[in-house]
């Protein structure tokens, strides 16, 4: 019986000791819809901090269940010992590439960094592997490995250095100097291109690339549409406040959207080179009949295959002409998360994050009063997380935040068009998927603002689907099966409520006014202008705005 006693003495002591070396470290377990960004701040720490004490490499990608430790205040003593430096490798060997794998998995493999491995490989675009690549990896320290690897790309010739400023990130800089913040990464030793400190001097392959030039100015058609008097509507760079508008595809109904006390039209440019003067009567017919307008601007996506860094440039400056023209807002692409307007093998956020950059400064030298919205994420959970062929929303915003985007937009694109139930719902949707936060308004409010919790929102497309008096849906839009046209009426009004009421949103365009498209996408059932005329949801709106 003694010896018992002294056994359950000793497990008591020794687990009372364990208790005491762990109690400065916390664990915390990821909920639904968090990120590292906000774990850290709860916990007043820096995101390095978190993700050095877990293992987490670039792109900090976590998902509800983890298990995070917090480590002990100004990384002291209770924090986990850290391992001896590895020896250095001595030389390369091959490793080909299995499926699920990224870079940074096959970095943590070989005691290296990911930026390390893309040097070695003369890889451009860490975010791009295939399955069965066969890469050049350091060899384990003490063999004797001949280096078989490429020999050393020639140093980029350096005619300038850089000062970091408070905001930016090494993506944003790259889209300055018209390269891609792996190449500045790899000129300049850095391990981490998420780690970067104000004042920091940064090597720069040269001098940063002149202003787009100005395009002249497109002339004023002196037809009767031509405004006469007044000047055009105010500057929308100031984000507060709270306004409504929709997107018209054929622009028909300016009196039934001031009826609704839509104050603004979101027009689509599909641009293939043409001069910004080739789309000014969209700006001029918006302003002649009393609107703001946002313009809603893609590419080519297979011009951003072919040069990213070029045609990111030559973007900007075409965008930068629609600025001048008088564009009150532009949104710098639409949903870049997805390989129908994304090149497939590029989908990143830190990619697209370089092209905002370029848009934004290019736009803001052109015309500061012009509002830049960045382009909104397609919601979707299809992909299980990011990776170069497509991107669930969630994870790709996180990309977005982790490059600065926050410092080159002035207000955060989303899109919300999946609603089955109404706007201030936030479970229960009549779906085998409805734990998703795609299908819920407030939920997709809530994980927007998370990722960028200093810019307002700006919802560039909210509708409602349904079926009454056009036909039935197709299949991949069965989901809306049994929605009706009151409900639409309704669900958008409530959205004004819960947008407005929120005080971070800024712009809701009704998605949409005025299509009559009716074929797999049934852009018409999500019209608010019904056929024969009618328009429902106009005096609901009209109601939520205050009459």
């Amino acid at each position: 019986m003694r010896r018992l006693n002294l056994f359950l003495l000793t497990a008591v002591l020794l687990y009372c000791f364990g208790a005491i070396a762990v109690m400065a470290q916390q664990v915390h377990v990821v909920q639904r819809g968090e990120n590292l960004f906000q774990i850290a701040r709860r916990y007043d720490r820096s995101l390095e901090e978190i993700a050095q004490a877990n293992g987490i490499a670039p792109p900090y990608i976590i998902h509800a269940g983890n298990q995070i430790t917090i480590p002990a205040p100004g990384g002291g003593t209770q924090a986990p010992a850290q391992a001896p430096a590895a020896p250095q490798p001595t030389g390369t060997t091959t490793y080909t590439v299995q499926r699920g794998e990224s870079l940074g998995i096959i970095a943590a493999k070989f005691n290296t960094t990911y930026i390390e491995l893309a040097r070695l490989n003369n890889i451009t675009n860490p975010d791009v592997l295939a399955v069965g690549q066969v890469l050049q990896v350091p060899a384990p320290a003490g063999t004797t490995t001949p280096s078989t690897g490429a020999a050393e790309p020639a140093p980029q010739p350096t005619t300038g250095t850089y000062t970091v400023q408070r905001g930016e990130s090494l993506a944003i800089i790259a889209a300055k100097f018209n390269t891609t913040y792996i190449e500045l990464a790899r000129l300049n030793g850095i391990a981490d291109p998420d780690v970067l400190k104000v004042g920091q001097v940064l090597q720069v392959p040269g001098a940063p690339p002149p202003p787009a030039p100005e395009e002249p100015a497109p002339p004023q058609p002196t037809g009767p549409t031509t405004p006469t008097t007044g000047p055009p509507p105010p500057s929308t760079a100031n984000t507060s406040g709270f306004e409504l508008g929709g997107q018209a595809l054929s622009f028909a109904h300016p009196g039934q959207m001031k009826n609704a006390r839509m104050s603004w039209v979101k027009r689509q440019v599909k641009w293939h080179g043409e001069p910004a003067a080739n789309f000014q009567h969209l700006i001029n017919s918006a302003h002649s009949n009393g609107f703001k307008v946002l313009l809603s601007v893609i590419g080519d996506k297979n011009q951003i295959a072919a040069n990213p860094g070029g045609f990111y440039q030559s973007f900007a400056g075409f965008l930068a002409g629609l600025a001048r023209g008088g564009a009150n807002a532009i949104e710098v692409w639409n949903e870049m998360n997805i390989d129908r307007e994304w090149p497939s093998g590029q989908i990143s956020g830190h990619n697209y994050t370089q092209m905002l950059s370029a848009a934004y400064h290019a736009i803001k030298s052109a015309n500061p009063g012009t509002m830049v919205i960045s382009g909104a994420p397609a919601p979707t959970g299809f992909f299980q997380g990011c990776g170069p062929g497509g991107a669930d929303d969630d994870c790709y915003l996180q990309q977005m935040a982790a490059a600065g985007a926050a410092n080159v937009m002035d207000c955060v694109g989303v899109h919300y068009n999946a609603g089955i139930v109404p706007p201030d719902v936030t479970s229960g949707a009549p779906v085998g998927s409805s734990g998703h936060y795609s299908w819920y308004l407030p939920r997709m409010m809530q994980l927007y603002r998370s990722f960028f919790p200093s810019k307002p929102l700006c919802f560039t497309e909210l509708g409602y689907l349904t079926g009454e008096g056009i036909g039935g849906l197709p299949g991949g839009f069965a989901w809306a099966s049994g929605n009706t046209l009151a409900e639409q009426a309704a669900w958008l009004a409530g959205a004004v409520h819960r947008l407005r009421g929120s005080g971070y949103v800024r712009l809701y365009i009704v998605w949409n006014v005025d299509s009559t498209y009716w074929a797999d996408d049934p852009q018409a059932g999500y019209a608010i202008v019904r056929p024969g005329g009618g328009c429902p949801a106009c005096d609901s709106l009209r109601i939520a705005m205050g009459g």
